[in-house]
């Protein structure tokens, strides 16, 4: 059910949602990855050694499944899962192409860090994550891809029309 009639200021917002979800995303990737004193301090970088899982999945990780993510935490492949989403995801999101795999391994990703801190603090039912994978629903339903970015012309190539999930 996509919306094929909307105005410009439904497209504003589809494109504003869009871009900063990608930028949240894109600007995770950055500061784990140098360091830039955000919330990755600069001597913890991933390119100092540094794993960028551990922290959140051994500190914030809990609940049901708390064992499980502890166990992942600072293990290779997850650490390679994780920045490779985020920077995808992000830049995905950002351009606006690709946007069916973006927008299902975004909320596969949010949905991971839900069950990781399952209960949520601060509500027994609904936190950031489950806002976020909502609002990759919404805009994978209305291809926000194609306000403010580059899903219009994307989903036009040879590539696209020959693998649609691809869009």
């Amino acid at each position: 059910m996509g919306t094929t009639n909307i105005s410009g200021m439904q497209s504003a917002a589809w494109g504003l949602m869009r871009i900063s979800i990608g930028w949240m995303l894109l600007w995770g990737f950055l500061d784990k990855m140098f360091g830039l004193g955000f919330t990755t301090a600069a001597e913890k970088s991933w390119l100092d050694g540094v794993s960028p899982t551990t922290g959140f999945l051994k500190g914030a990780a809990t609940g049901p499944f708390a064992d499980i993510f502890h166990k992942l935490a600072g293990q290779a492949w997850v650490d390679w899962l994780f920045m490779l989403g985020l920077l995808l995801i992000g830049l995905s999101l950002i351009f606006g192409v690709g946007m069916k795999i973006a927008t299902g391994a975004g909320c596969l990703l949010f949905a991971l860090m839900f069950l990781a801190v399952m209960p949520p603090k601060h509500n027994p039912l609904i936190d950031e994550h489950i806002v976020y994978i909502l609002a990759m629903i919404v805009m994978q339903q209305n291809k926000a891809g194609r306000q403010w970015g580059l899903g219009s012309w994307w989903s036009q190539t040879g590539l696209v029309k020959r693998h649609p999930i691809l869009e």
